[in-house]
């Protein structure tokens, strides 16, 4: 059954809090930790439908995991040492466990049906399997969306693939694929994106190379029949569920928040570059690094913000904060446009379309051309809508934010799906002064 929830206009957040892990991260450090020899020990594993989804994947194909000191451990079995799973591998919402648990299909020579909810159903496949399937992937029938039945070898066939659109869960899938087969896997890309997989597979001792190239175009490589150890992973705190945090603290008059441990990876802070742009006051504290990644704290003040134009190549660094952003650009002064969205119509729910409709429902001017998102802030938002998630957490959090802020309540249709990234979105909100009802 669908759980409403309404925000109340909310003065005054401050606090010092902590968010989840990582979502990127924790997906990869399940996987490289089935596919590792040895144990792979995993603290601040984000404990979220979505992950836990990725968990159980693993375990069927063979890894071990328990429990130990609030951590969690995995007893890998090398790669290419998965074993055929007994039943379904159900991946309920999950985009990137789906997506990236196919690469790692491919290089087992074993049969696998890939299942997964509604939502996940209607999300397209078909750009990670048309490369898989030159590896030497078998996907039975003309099926492109779950659920799908594949077939992995142990002869994998290494590959230089150029991706037509910038992809992180595409690079990574390959990359896990090139992993079993012989030489090196190649995957172009036409602007950097996320390389959270890259940064692991270094970690865990594979051999890659990365070259940034002339054109602006980069390629990644990894050397396959290789041997991964396991190691100790600390997850750092997701700046895509920091970036509901870091919004109403913008927004609400009054607010003054420290989040700490926030993931500080470049490809990933194209929303606070924005923001900073826009006039946000925003601090980063004790910037450090762990497991390879920049890791710090962010301060963050209520702010008067203007209108900015978000150029398409930024969307990579920030493809899931544009529905918060949006919200944002709302108490904005001017036009905020966000270029080069195509990507988000394949998401949870068609993001933009969802967005642009949500801001509506609250009094907000917005309008879609082309790719492009258009936000006409007047500095106050009048709230007092209901707005429909279309079973994505993202438009979930992103309304509910907005309605800490604005004149009036606003009120989403269902809240059920935030779990499936950020499980205590609610109590945190809280506990740093939101209303909620």
């Amino acid at each position: 059954m669908p759980q409403p929830l309404t925000a109340m206009p909310s003065r005054g957040l401050t606090g010092r809090i902590k968010v989840p892990g990582d979502k990127s991260i924790s997906h990869r450090a399940l996987i490289l930790g089935a596919l590792a020899t040895g144990t792979t020990t995993i603290t601040g594993l984000l404990q979220a439908e979505d992950v836990l989804a990725t968990a159980r994947a693993v375990a069927a194909l063979g890894a071990e995991i328990t429990r130990a000191n609030g951590a969690m451990v995995v007893k890998g079995q090398g790669v290419g040492g998965l074993r055929p799973p007994a039943g379904a591998l159900d991946f309920g919402n999950s985009g990137t466990g789906s997506r990236l648990m196919l690469g790692v299909v491919a290089g087992h020579d074993m049969v696998a049906d890939f299942v997964g909810d509604a939502s996940l159903s209607r999300r397209p496949m078909g750009r990670v399997l048309v490369p898989l399937e030159c590896m030497g992937l078998a996907v039975e029938g003309e099926r492109r969306t779950l659920p799908l039945r594949v077939r992995g070898t142990p002869d994998l066939v290494p590959i230089v693939y150029d991706l037509p659109v910038a992809s992180a869960q595409v690079k990574s899938a390959l990359l896990l694929a090139g992993l079993h087969a012989p030489g090196r896997t190649t995957v172009v890309e036409p602007v950097p994106t996320r390389d959270h997989t890259e940064r692991m597979l270094a970690h865990f001792g594979a051999e890659l190379s990365v070259e940034d190239r002339a054109d602006g175009r980069r390629a990644v490589s990894v050397a396959g029949d290789a041997e991964l150890e396991g190691t100790a992973i600390r997850v750092p705190a997701d700046p895509s569920s920091a970036a509901f945090i870091v919004a109403a603290a913008l927004i609400c008059k009054g607010s003054d928040v420290v989040i700490e441990g926030v993931l500080m990876n470049p490809t990933r802070t194209g929303f606070l570059a924005t923001l900073r742009e826009m006039g946000a006051r925003i601090e980063v504290l004790d910037l450090g690094e762990d497991c390879g990644e920049a890791v710090g704290d962010l301060r963050v003040r209520t702010s008067v913000l203007k209108g900015v134009t978000v150029p398409p190549e930024r969307a990579p660094s920030m493809i899931d904060e544009y529905p918060v952003l949006a919200a944002v650009a709302a108490f904005a002064q001017g036009q905020t446009r966000m270029q080069g969205l195509a990507e988000l119509k394949v998401k949870e729910s068609d993001r933009l379309a969802a967005t642009a409709a949500g801001l509506a429902s609250c009094g907000v001017e917005a309008s879609i051309e082309g790719d492009d998102l258009i936000v006409t802030g007047t500095g106050e938002v009048p709230g007092g809508g209901t707005v429909e998630t279309h079973m994505d957490h993202r438009i979930a959090m992103a309304f509910l934010t907005l309605g800490l802020g604005a004149a009036r309540p606003v009120t989403v249709d269902d809240v059920t799906m935030i779990a499936t990234s950020f499980p205590n979105f609610v109590p945190l909100m809280t506990q740093l002064g939101a209303a909620f009802q």
